[in-house]
């Protein structure tokens, strides 16, 4: 069975390399299995490698990018599919319409801000698609503990912290993921 998968990740260039690498690995395993990658559609940092390598891979992407940053020339032009969107809120809608997980990479706001709107919204029953974070060296660490301390105080329902799956190996997100979209 075909799936799209949203992956949201970072779009910076004073990133370590070894998160460049990361974004390659976890890209060459779309093609293999039929997937398409929905992405923000940028050309820059991760976001670009992970297109790149899902397409040398076999597999489609679907880059979704506002206008502004297409004037930047930013843009995924390799794309199978280039969405261009009127601003940051549209494109959100038109990811989460065409895709049927989530995944968030190491990234900065941006791609936290994406992380916690797709967390919440499966947390509030707003859709059912999983969400897993791909965090091999512990970017998000902090994250986790400032939901935990939210969790302690009542911020946060503890069924909250069962709506997202924390993984550190590219290959453990694409097995998690058939599991949670193949059961019935």
């Amino acid at each position: 069975m075909t799936h799209s998968v949203c992956v949201f990740c970072s779009s910076s260039d004073s990133i370590d390399p070894r998160y460049l690498e990361l974004a390659r690995d976890f890209g060459s395993h779309f093609g293999p299995r039929g997937w398409t990658l929905v992405s923000g559609g940028g050309s820059v940092s991760m976001m670009g490698e992970l297109a790149r390598s899902v397409r040398a891979s076999g597999g489609h992407t679907v880059g979704v990018i506002p206008q502004a940053l297409l004037d930047l020339e930013v843009a995924d032009l390799g794309a199978d599919e280039l969405v261009v969107t009127h601003d940051m809120r549209q494109r959100k809608g038109v990811m989460d319409e065409r895709s049927d997980a989530f995944v968030a990479l190491p990234g900065g706001i941006g791609t936290l801000e994406e992380l916690m709107e797709a967390w919440t919204s499966r947390s509030l029953a707003m859709h059912d698609k999983p969400v897993v974070v791909l965090d091999p060296w512990g970017d998000y660490s902090l994250l986790r503990q400032q939901v935990n301390v939210w969790v302690e105080r009542g911020f946060v329902s503890a069924a909250s912290l069962e709506r997202v799956h924390w993984v550190v190996d590219p290959a453990q997100v694409l097995t998690t993921l058939e599991a949670v979209l193949t059961s019935p």
